[in-house]
């Protein structure tokens, strides 16, 4: 698979991730499928992380597309180093999300982050 095909793999993903967050944010009864699976609707502090996430996923579509010559917005440095420092934190992901007290979660969020930790190394390689 080549960098840039990865790149929009993930970020095919965020954007989905992105959308999940704002229902989630939103007040839709999802919540079992994210934060640890304790709430179906998120309290007040969870939402705001779901808002948080949206950022950080447009941060890390922004350092998977620059690393994938996709797009030019950042040093070469920043993202070489960023796509290695996201495929480590999608590992930490699958990892997380494997160990969550909630089902749901870890069926559904351990794979998004498997395919998200190869995407990011394969754009990282690149």
């Amino acid at each position: 698979m080549s960098s840039s095909l990865a790149a929009v793999v993930a970020c095919v993903i965020l954007g989905l991730l992105a959308v999940f967050q704002v229902a989630l944010a939103a007040g839709a009864p999802i919540g079992r499928f994210a934060w640890g699976g304790q709430h179906d609707v998120l309290p007040q502090r969870l939402r705001v992380g779901s808002v948080v996430s949206v950022v950080l996923y447009t941060a890390f579509a922004l350092v998977l597309l620059d690393r994938a010559d996709v797009m030019d917005v950042m040093p070469d440095g920043v993202s070489r180093v960023g796509a290695w420092v996201l495929a480590a934190y999608f590992l930490i992901g699958v990892v997380m999300n494997g160990i969550s007290r909630s089902r749901p979660e870890r069926y559904t969020m351990a794979p998004v982050s498997a395919v998200l930790c190869v995407a990011s190394t394969v754009v990282a390689l690149g």
